[in-house]
């Protein structure tokens, strides 16, 4: 069975695509042979689509399962008494919700690798952290929203960790300012979910005039953009606004699922999203699901090497994306980078940040 401490001293963009090809062609077999071996529903699925083979010989060739199932089943592969969290992704009234078992193993890889990934840009010394959020949304620490686990994951990347909003998701100016005071001339590392410090953070600075003093820091968020996207503010436009109201250079979003906590995929200075050597990403075709190649827009499917409590390894998402290259991106990492372009038709609305705007309604 693969164990991820082979790979996890390795820095995260450093295999070439033959390396990284083999790597995860021997542990995504083992994955998904041990997912069959020890969860019945999964078991299942597969021997619909015509068994399980032992091996493959590509990633490409490693079956995929529709991440809506894990709002329809509690899929496990390991004990029930063995998990030690359960997470929840992101659901607006009367939607249904994924849930997402760990056990210790999972849990604590998970963490590891969201620690090397941002760590590999904000670099491996921790900063003092304001966090673009309520402390109220962490309440139950057994069952994580996604929007909770995310706050508590990043966090540890962090010191001195202070929330921004408080419980009216208004700006907190007294623990805001005492942050400013207590750090000043430091670098402090900003985290938030992108709509919601678009929001509650970047409209009641601009709309006072403000500009808080983050020259030297760095922002990372992530979540859904549909609500931004319908307000006609892009990527570059974020950043400019954020710049105009911090004055921070270095922000940086980023794209995952709580189905697959851990192994996100981080944007370069460049601009585009990129894998790691603990995830990797394939587009399929819409009808058919071939794989695409580059400069194709289809379907994206998610690989992972964390998962191991939970058949979450290989899913197909509902986010329209498009391959750019491969171990050839003008920031120097190695892997395939992308990008994201939105949902599929009628797809339901997913990502902290569309959840919470939806929810505003």
């Amino acid at each position: 069975m693969f164990d991820l401490a082979e790979i996890i001293d390795i820095p995260p963009f450093s295999l070439d695509r033959q390396k990284k090809g083999e790597l995860f062609t021997r542990a995504l077999s083992d994955l998904t042979q041990y997912h069959q071996q020890n969860c019945h529903e999964y078991n299942q699925i597969l021997q619909l689509l015509g068994g399980s083979k032992n091996s493959f010989s590509s990633i490409e060739d490693i079956p995929f399962i529709p991440v809506r199932l894990f709002k329809e089943y509690e899929l496990l592969s390991v004990d029930q008494a063995e998990v030690i969290k359960t997470m929840t992704s992101s659901g607006t009234t009367g939607q249904s919700v994924s849930k997402i078992f760990l056990d210790k193993y999972t849990s604590t890889n998970q963490t590891k690798v969201l620690t090397k990934l941002v760590s590999s840009f904000t670099g491996k010394k921790r900063l003092p952290m304001l966090v673009i959020d309520t402390k109220a949304v962490l309440k139950d620490r057994n069952l994580f929203s996604a929007r909770g686990a995310g706050i508590l994951g990043f966090s540890m990347l962090g010191y001195d960790v202070t929330y921004a909003l408080d419980e009216r998701m208004e700006l907190d100016w007294e623990q805001i300012n005492a942050f400013i005071q207590k750090h000043k001339n430091e670098q402090i590392l900003l985290f938030g979910f992108t709509f919601m410090i678009w929001e509650h953070f970047y409209k009641p600075l601009q709309s006072k005039g403000l500009q808080l003093p983050f020259e030297n820091s760095i922002l990372i968020h992530g979540g859904g953009w549909k609500k931004l996207i319908d307000e006609a503010v892009d990527n570059e436009t974020y950043k400019k606004r954020i710049f105009e109201v911090t004055g921070i250079e270095r922000i940086f979003n980023y794209y995952g699922m709580v189905e697959q906590t851990g192994s996100i995929f981080m944007e370069c200075e460049s601009g585009y999203l990129h894998s790691s050597i603990f995830s990797d990403v394939i587009i399929r075709d819409y009808k058919d699901f071939r794989s695409l190649g580059f400069g194709e827009q289809g379907l994206i499917q998610l690989v992972s090497l964390l998962p191991q409590s939970y058949p979450g390894h290989s899913i197909l998402t509902e986010d329209i994306g498009e391959l750019l290259g491969e171990d050839n991106c003008s920031c120097g990492r190695l892997g395939k980078y992308f990008k994201v372009h939105g949902r599929i038709k009628n797809a339901e609305i997913r990502g902290c940040s569309d959840t919470y705007a939806e929810g505003k309604k």
